[in-house]
């Protein structure tokens, strides 16, 4: 089995619904975003895929959210903007980006929202 990793990131502002504390009130992160994807087939360039084609899909999502209020975007007005649940939302997009893909599947997104706190979304 082979995995492979890209980062990227976007900086964004949010605020928790529900949530009593700071994290309440509008804020703003530099989010890191890192993903990883797998298979047990490598082209016949003996790559599972291209680094620049998967940042390239990342980097297409992330556009969506860079120096974005999340709570405004359609996804987030239902969905409180936390950092598990935008590494859901990133995985998900990028899920149906990558199907097309037949050797290699989206392992997990994480999300750096600081250099000390990240949060995973995989699916079992």
């Amino acid at each position: 089995m082979f995995s492979v990793r890209v980062e990227s990131g976007f900086s964004a502002a949010h605020s928790l619904r529900g949530y009593k504390g700071k994290c309440e009130e509008l804020h703003g992160h530099n989010w890191k975003v890192e993903l990883v994807a797998q298979g047990r087939q490598l082209d016949k360039t003996g790559m599972l895929i291209d680094f620049h084609e998967l940042k390239s899909a990342l980097n297409r999502i992330l556009e969506k959210l860079d120096h974005k209020h999340l709570n405004a975007i359609s996804y987030f007005k239902k969905t409180n903007p936390t950092s598990e649940n935008l590494a859901k939302y990133i995985f998900d997009k990028l899920d149906l980006a990558l199907r097309a893909r037949r050797q290699c599947v989206l392992l997990n997104v994480t999300v750096w929202e600081s250099s000390n706190s990240a949060a995973t979304y995989y699916e079992e």
